[in-house]
């Protein structure tokens, strides 16, 4: 119970009852009413008082009868300005005096009577008092006291100073017990013989011999039998000859041992104390609180200032007192009187070095109010400062004040999380930054009304002024803000952190020191004894058994450096060897040392030192061929040759392709073989250098009919002068009966087998970004004038994970047959990805590229599929004069199918540009899970595949089951080819007529579509043109997808996605009506409007169409 202040244990332990005494003086808190009720609920029943024994300015008439159970009082007893006349202390047989009143007296009574009065103390009452083991005695200015000055106190406390003086009249009082013992006595008896001695553990007399007699112990009560200390927590065992832990151990408490300390209480070695000293720290472990040994610098708690006239403000004579702080009881005030010194009060000013002072400081619980030296331009000496407690707060209630410090320029708070109570007031700090970027609401702990307060952040350096001078957070710090410049200054890190500063991954696959991830998102190291395994983690935990594999061996489930020899165990020693599997494993029972010859430690060292030298020696030269190979390799790339004009009056080429001879190229592995060729995986040996550059060669078998050698020439120069981070580069060409083509290596194979092999492992960012990357590089053919004519899923190559680049540009056009024997062959032209004009008119322009691109971008969509599967490749093009396309993919919102649909519209100038689609998937690369939902498993139907065909604005369906064309593993070759013979580029698609047209179109056809303008791209790529998710203006998404009507998509259940069918009455609308549209929902509750009849299309009359 907690009665005003005054700490009261009642604690019960064989049938005695405990309570705590108090340490008020002569001071009282309330009347004497309350001192009076506070003293009985106090006392009542109690025996021994663990503490003091305080009783002042009481009446005449109060009854203290209560007092009568107390026998021991382990501190003082004082009885001081009473006017009763009797104190009934009956019982109290020992004062220990383990706490001395005025540092001298166990007893003191003095000025107990009534002035002008009759009443006062008469008697004692401490007719069972025998041992005062600690401290003096004074009795004086008594009145009416007269029984004192009689007692013999040298009988009771021993050899101390006993004053009694200016009391009342004496009278003669009984002689106590210890005189009239036997010499061969000590200390107390209980008669005169010899043999009727007291126990030596026994304090106060006793009733006979055993230490179970005593009336009260000398030192300590265990059980009722007093003894000279508890039972140690470990004995020693003579039989094994080591400590044990003692199964009766008990703490010290008082004069008392107990089994368990009281909860107030801390445990320190086996004793119960109120506070821990000051080399230990607090500590709980199962439930106990205990004193430990600090690791480091002990928690030391230190007295704050602006509490009294001498401390208002930290200055340079109380500086000094906070050394080593780790807590400050109060708050901190930093005002000018203390940083310039006073003149007034001597004060001298404070050295700004000094303030390092605080760098230990942790907690404060009040406030800090702060006005700052001029040296210093951060508030970096609280780097530590970890938490506000704010229990009493600054005017208008703030719990950290900054203002009109014009030196100041950062916060420098790193470690500040948490402020419990009050607001912040930052205010007229004209070169102070960041400020803006921290999240107060992180830190304020669940009080809104610090909300409200955010509005006294004012009057500092400007936002814009401090981000056009760079005074921003740094990239790896989160949305939380920072408190300064630099990583080890975010609120929270975006990634991870470790040791205080963020980082940007953790070392848990390479590095030096492997780490794991803790339960903030720390980098901690793993133990030392777990072992560095390249590509796999190696802990999952700071300890020895949660290390994945062990660098020495294994003792058990915990990884060793040496297995035990000779340890003690429950059984004796312990001795271990290590076995072939590097595990230890226990010796025979009648060893009893393990130690290897001296020719086996040699031999077993020279081995070792043999393997690592040949080791080292390997992967030296390994890493050297691998430099010198990119050494070489980036010269290749950076260095070019220059090419004299073939006619007169033409400028001469600087292109990056090179004219290789036939001896400096070698075929190692077939990797794949088409109708015009095939594809090897080989070596360039460069004349005249000793490396071996890693190349896929390209052989075309077949003959280039009516072109001419310089066209061919010319075209190949213009292929290798190409260069962009998304196309494969094509580093030289080999002339002869078969022309031979060399590119970069690329060893991870084609986009679309990869997407076939991997598809329950891609993410929505990936796909994105590789549809920004094929849009970027078709973009950079588009502007050096070169039609692709063959793009397909399977001639985009895959250089990392998240990068791939464009394969077989131009190379068409190197390849033309005579006649149209090959035209509906499905090995040589491929049908299914050519637009509608190329199809029919043999017509090959960028344009019919996007086409291209819309089919690429549904093969990755749908993990590979073939478009139209199921159909001939004759019948391709009737199908999409009808109207039909390939069907929406079951990953794809209705935002991403719609980009595919306007890459297959009829007329090929509404079609978008790769400019626009390259920004569409940037713009939607930002929020990928907005565009695309994956699950973590793909539910597909076996039996039921997703339709790859439907007409536009209908659900009529068809099945598809083929698993698509046959690729290669290492780098593919394919010769879906265009039979057409022209090397002639694609008009150019930048003449002002041309944008002006396809911007209203595309801006049309979006509002038409989606009912918004398309927003604009947001935030930035990394440095590998990675476009990364973010924040976008842009309409919130859904929890179901969006349909067209008639094109029903629901969510995915069971084994796939439902596809409902309804038929209209009228004519679906084909592509290029969709632009007469005036309307068209995106939701499928809404219905689409009918439309006029839509005249002649291609000479043909139609019937009036619903879109």
């Amino acid at each position: 119970r907690d009665l005003n202040g005054k700490a009261v244990l009642l604690f019960l332990f064989l049938s005695v009852l405990v309570c705590s005494g108090t340490k008020n003086g002569l001071s009282v808190t309330g009347s004497t009413e309350f001192q009076y009720s506070m003293l009985k609920e106090m006392y009542t029943d109690c025996q021994i008082v663990m503490g003091n024994l305080e009783i002042t300015q009481m009446e005449h008439h109060r009854d203290f009868s209560f007092l009568r159970s107390i026998r021991e009082v382990t501190g003082y007893v004082l009885i001081a300005l009473n006017q009763f006349s009797k104190l009934p202390l009956d019982q109290l047989r020992v004062i220990r005096g383990t706490t001395l009143y005025d540092n001298k007296f166990a007893l003191n009574v003095f000025l107990n009577y009534q002035k002008d009065g009759v009443h006062g103390l008469q008697e004692l009452g401490l007719t069972h008092l025998t041992e005062i083991l600690n401290g003096n005695v004074q009795i004086h200015q008594n009145s009416f006291l007269s029984y004192a000055p009689g007692i013999d106190w040298k009988d009771i406390a021993g050899g101390a100073e006993v004053i009694v003086k200016d009391n009342g009249p004496e009278r003669d009082s009984h002689p106590m017990t210890k005189t009239v013992c036997a010499p061969q006595c000590s200390g107390r008896c209980f008669g005169q013989s010899p043999s009727d001695c007291c126990h030596t553990v026994c304090a106060g007399g006793c009733t006979g011999p055993l230490d179970t007699d005593c009336f009260a112990c000398r030192n300590f009560n265990n059980s009722g039998s007093c003894v000279s200390q508890c039972p140690q927590a470990f004995i020693y065992n003579k039989q094994t000859y080591k400590m044990e832990p003692n199964p009766n151990a008990k703490y010290e408490y008082g004069s008392m041992c107990v089994s368990q300390c009281p909860v107030n209480f801390l445990v320190d070695g086996s004793s119960c104390v109120s506070r821990c000293p000051s080399d230990k720290t607090e500590v709980e472990k199962e439930g106990v609180k205990k004193c430990e040994p600090c690791g480091g610098l002990c928690p030391k708690a230190c007295l704050g200032t602006g509490g009294s006239e001498s401390r208002q403000t930290v200055d340079s004579q109380n500086i000094d007192s906070f050394i080593n702080c780790t807590k400050i009881q109060g708050s901190l005030y930093f005002l000018i009187t203390g940083i310039e010194g006073d003149a007034y009060k001597n004060i001298s000013a404070l050295d700004p070095k000094k303030l390092q002072i605080f760098n230990t400081v942790r907690e404060i619980t009040g406030k800090i109010v702060q006005s700052w030296p001029k040296e210093l331009s951060d508030l970096s000496v609280f780097s530590n400062l970890q938490i506000i407690q704010g229990r009493s707060l600054y005017s208008g209630g703030y719990a950290l004040s900054v203002m009109k410090i014009p030196t100041l320029m950062s916060l420098g708070l790193h470690s500040l999380h948490q402020i419990n109570a009050g607001s912040v007031y930052i205010n007229g700090n004209s070169k102070l930054c960041y400020y803006n970027t921290v999240n107060w609401t992180r830190i304020f702990t669940n009080n809104p009304h610090t909300q409200r307060r955010l509005k006294n952040i004012k009057d500092n350096k400007a936002v814009k002024q401090c981000t056009a001078e760079g005074h921003v957070c740094d990239p790896l710090c989160s949305s939380d803000g920072c408190w300064g410049p630099g990583p080890d200054q975010c609120v929270s890190c975006k990634h991870f952190r470790r040791g205080g500063k963020c980082v940007e991954k953790c070392r848990f696959l390479s590095g030096e020191g492997r780490e794991f991830v803790g339960p903030d998102g720390e980098c901690l190291p793993c133990h030392p004894q777990c072992k560095v395994q390249e590509g796999q983690s190696a802990c999952t935990g700071p300890s020895a058994h949660e290390c994945v594999a062990c660098a020495n061996l294994k003792d058990g489930p915990h990884c060793v450096s040496s297995c035990p020899e000779g340890l003690m165990g429950d059984k004796g020693f312990i001795y271990k060897y290590p076995s072939a599997k590097r595990s230890c494993e226990p010796c025979h029972a009648n060893c009893t040392q393990s130690l290897p010859t001296t020719a086996l430690v040699l031999v077993v060292i020279t081995a070792v030192l043999l393997s690592l030298s040949i080791f080292f020696m390997c992967v030296l030269y390994r890493r050297t061929v691998t430099i010198q190979r990119k050494r070489a390799m980036r010269r290749y790339l950076e260095s070019g040759e220059s090419f004299d004009p073939l006619e007169p009056g033409e400028k001469g080429a600087k292109v990056h392709l090179r004219i290789l001879k036939d001896s400096e190229l070698r075929k190692i592995k077939l990797l794949g073989s088409g109708v015009f060729g095939s594809v090897h995986k080989g070596w360039w040996i460069p004349n005249g250098d000793t490396v071996k550059l890693p190349v896929a060669i390209k052989t075309i078998t077949e003959h280039t009919g009516q072109q001419s050698f310089n066209e061919v020439t010319d075209h190949v120069l213009e292929m290798g002068s190409l260069d962009h981070p998304y196309i494969v580069r094509l580093l030289g060409i080999c002339p002869g009966p078969s022309l031979q083509l060399v590119t970069q290596f690329s060893p991870q194979g084609s986009l679309l087998e990869h997407i076939r092999q991997r598809k329950d492992s891609l993410n929505p960012q990936r796909l994105l970004n590789w549809c920004v990357q094929i849009a970027k590089g078709m973009y950079y053919l588009e502007e050096h004038q070169m039609v692709h004519r063959n793009l397909a899923a399977r001639n985009v190559l895959l250089k990392r994970n998240n990068s791939v680049q464009i394969a077989d540009y131009g190379i068409a056009d190197l390849l033309c047959p005579d006649d149209k024997k090959h035209f509906y062959n499905d090995l040589k032209t491929p049908i299914k990805w050519m637009a509608l004009e190329s199809i029919l008119f043999r017509r090959f322009t960028h344009q019919s590229d996007v086409w291209s691109y819309g089919v690429t971008v549904w093969e990755m969509m749908s993990y590979g599929a073939e478009p139209y599967a199921s159909m001939r490749p004759q019948a391709v093009p009737d199908l999409l004069e009808k109207g039909e396309r390939l069907s929406q993919p079951q990953i794809c919102t209705i935002d991403v199918y719609m980009v595919m649909v306007k890459c297959w519209m009829i007329d090929e100038n509404v079609r978008p540009t790769f400019k626009e689609l390259a920004n569409e998937f940037t713009r939607m690369a930002r929020d990928p899970a907005r565009y695309l939902v994956i699950k973590v498993k793909n539910f597909v139907d076996s039996q039921s595949q997703v339709s790859c065909m439907i007409r536009l604005n209908s659900t009529r369906t068809m099945s598809e089951s083929s698993e698509g064309r046959g690729t290669m593993v290492d780098l593919e070759m394919n010769e879906d080819f265009s039979s057409v013979c022209s090397l002639k580029r694609g008009r150019y698609r930048e003449d002002s007529a041309y944008i002006s047209q396809r911007d209203s179109l595309s801006g049309a056809l979006d509002v038409l579509i989606t009912g918004t303008h398309s927003p604009k791209v947001l935030g930035k790529e990394d440095e590998n043109g990675y476009v990364l998710p973010g924040q976008m203006d842009s309409p919130e998404r859904g929890d179901s997808f969006c349909r067209i009507k008639g094109l029903n998509v629901g969510s995915m259940t069971g084994k796939g996605r439902e596809l409902q069918e309804t038929r209209w009455m009228a004519r679906p609308c084909e592509l290029e009506e969709i632009s007469n549209c005036s309307t068209m929902g995106v939701n499928g509750s809404r219905s689409l409007p009918h439309m006029p009849p839509c005249g002649r299309f291609r000479g043909r009359p139609r019937a009036p169409c619903r879109c």
